[in-house]
Parts: C-alpha cells; structure tokens; sequence
C-alpha cells in the first residue's frame, strides 16, 4: 500500500497552479497555469512526471492509487 504524500510545501508558490512532479512525487520539474503549460515544460526537463493541480485554497483531499 502506498503511504500518503505531503504536498503541503507546494501551497505556498504553487497556489492554483499546475506542477508537473519528477518520479519522486515531491520533487517540481516544471508549473504553469494549465495542464497542457506545465506538461509541455516539464516533457524538456524528463519524458516520466506526474500532474498535479494545487488548490487555490488550503483543502483536505482523501485519496488513494489504484
């Protein structure tokens, strides 16, 4: 089972922003207003990252992989 993921430290500079996450799921390789922006970035740094969009306000999300 996967342990869950502090993405706290993104709040703060990311806010309402998409960032694309290096394979470590902490690390941003790149962010941008939409999805498209922040993929397009990040495929020039590494062809493997994960999207996320950081909500405008502080929330708590409950989630889990499958």
């Amino acid at each position: 089972m996967a342990k869950p993921k502090d993405w706290s430290h993104l709040f703060k500079k990311y806010r309402g922003k998409w960032v694309a996450l290096a394979e470590d799921d902490t690390t941003v390789v790149a962010s941008g207003i939409s999805a498209r922006e922040a993929r397009n970035a990040a495929l020039k740094k590494t062809p493997r990252h994960f999207l996320l969009r950081v909500p405008e306000r502080d929330e708590i999300f409950l989630g889990y992989a499958l």
